[in-house]
């Protein structure tokens, strides 16, 4: 656990443990496997994925503010190569205001 939580501290160093440890929980075994544990930033379907399951599904959020929430953490995490699923969706909720509904 404390693996995710270190990531999503690289990104917001105010990081809440809990919330961590709720988006850890809901994805599940998805994290155990290297592949589904990443988001592979660069593949509009797994982005399309992420709006569809996590924005839409679990947060509420559709249309142009997931589009732009999901955009704006793609960018902030370009640089990171290996992109760890906990940690963007963490910051996709946190983009959306929607961190305290996890």
């Amino acid at each position: 656990m404390s693996e995710y939580f270190d990531d999503v501290k690289k990104y917001d160093s105010a990081a809440d443990e809990a919330v961590v440890t709720k988006i850890v929980k809901h994805l599940g075994i998805a994290l155990r496997n290297r592949d589904s544990a990443n988001v592979a930033a660069s593949d509009e379907k797994e982005l399309d994925r992420v709006k569809t399951n996590w924005c839409e599904k679990k947060l509420g959020v559709t249309g142009e503010a997931a589009d732009k929430a999901v955009a704006a953490v793609a960018k902030a995490m370009a640089g990171d190569r290996s992109k760890s699923r906990v940690t963007f969706y963490y910051l996709v909720a946190k983009e959306l205001g929607k961190l305290q509904t996890l």
